[in-house]
């Protein structure tokens, strides 16, 4: 094989964690960096706005792989040092400290950041939620039980409501969408989850947007303007209108980027350049559409595919071809998702049902079945995965597994 003589991943995350693991376990010995741009060691980011921001756990659980593992893999660690530029043709990583590292198989994993409202720099109560200094900070705002205000409706918003109402916070969430969760899991399994929810105490305002946040004269957040005039009071906001892939250190080289990293199937770039994690947009050989997937699965999954492709090479590189997966904990409800969801024009519920709260539900686009839901229904979901595995036809005998329960 002629496997390339050094090889470094920018971002030491799940999806670069899974690159260097790969590359060792099957058989690399060159040279091998690993670029984070934070100081800490890889560790795992679902459990922000579960686990850590309720409390449940302390900062060490999160660690991916203790240090003693670590150096096991014989990998040059630069954390706590961003990539800030990118030369393909010398082949080479600007680090913020101005020095260069070299490469001749080079892996972006450097993921996605949260995107923020316009307006709302220097105003302090205002927070996002996508690294571990966010959550700390947010897991000390809200032990002060204030009145919370979450702008948007994602799992990521949802998930911190159900632990601020368990903290005893005021929550309300503000969401452009008629149903929160509805873009996702359709219109009767989002308004279900939003009537949990409002159980649980949070009021929803749906089907309007925020316009910006209101700060007083030291810069401390008061509240929140909507789009139709009314204004809600807040001593904290968080802002949870999704994200975007870091990729402006890229500027400059010849890296194709659009919507992330542009890949092809099998998640390369080309000049020896490779992307796994949130920043990768490839080509889904399943469904011929350029897919970006900011999911935790799917980031260790695709470290592990760009680990085994490095060593294959562009020309015998097998293409990803993943059932996506993702996962959400919101009160004692466990929702899980295979497939895509968003964009099914069918959608039906196979086993259980809304009144029970416990139900898994197929999703159909073009004739086919494209994803799964589950609520509470964790084994019975899984069995659903092979119909979206296969993209069976849309047909009640196929959609059940074959006709199995």
């Amino acid at each position: 094989m002629n496997r390339p003589e050094s090889v470094t991943v920018v971002g030491a995350s799940a999806a670069g964690l899974g690159v260097v693991e790969t590359l060792r376990r099957e058989g690399y010995e060159g040279d091998l960096t690993l670029v984070g741009g934070e100081p800490h060691l890889p560790y795992d980011r679902p459990p922000l706005s579960k686990q850590l921001l309720s409390g449940a756990w302390d900062v060490g659980r999160l660690t991916l792989r203790q240090p003693e593992a670590l150096q096991e893999l014989d990998v040059d660690m630069r954390l706590g040092v961003p990539a800030v530029g990118l030369d393909t043709a010398k082949r080479a990583v600007l680090l913020g400290d101005g020095e260069r590292v070299g490469y001749e198989a080079l892996v972006v994993a450097t993921g996605a950041s949260a995107r923020r409202l316009p307006g709302t720099e220097g105003v302090r109560g205002v927070h996002v939620l996508r690294n571990l200094e966010d959550a700390q900070e947010l897991k000390a705002a809200l032990a002060r039980r204030p009145r919370l205000v979450i702008v948007g409706s994602g799992f990521v918003g949802a998930e911190a409501a159900a632990v601020a109402r368990e903290l005893g916070c005021e929550v309300t969430m503000v969401t452009d969408v008629a149903v929160p969760l509805g873009d996702a899991l359709g219109a009767e399994i989002g308004g279900m989850l939003a009537d949990v929810h409002r159980e649980h105490g949070v009021r929803i305002e749906p089907g309007v947007m925020v316009e910006g946040v209101l700060a007083d004269g030291a810069r401390q957040v008061r509240g929140v303007q909507l789009a139709d005039g009314r204004t809600i009071e807040a001593d904290v906001v968080l802002v949870g209108i999704g994200a975007g892939a870091n990729t402006g250190w890229l500027k400059g080289s010849s890296v194709p980027v659009g919507n992330g990293v542009e890949c092809d199937a099998t998640l390369y770039a080309g000049d020896g350049v490779w992307a796994a994690g949130d920043v990768a947009s490839w080509v889904h050989p399943g469904t011929g559409r350029r897919t970006r997937i900011e999911h935790r699965t799917n980031a260790a999954e695709q470290g592990l595919a760009v680990g085994r492709n490095i060593l294959a090479g562009p020309g015998e590189a097998k293409p990803f071809a993943p059932v996506p997966y993702v996962w959400s904990d919101q009160y004692d409800l466990k929702v899980q998702i295979y497939g895509s969801t968003r964009g099914a024009d069918e959608v039906r519920i196979v086993e259980g049902g809304l009144g029970e709260r416990r139900l898994v539900a197929l999703y159909g686009q073009g004739g086919r079945v494209c994803g799964a839901a589950g609520i509470n229904m964790v084994r019975v979901l899984r069995a659903h995965r092979r119909s979206v595995a296969d993209a069976v036809p849309w047909e009640p005998e196929a959609a059940l597994v074959g006709g199995e329960r």
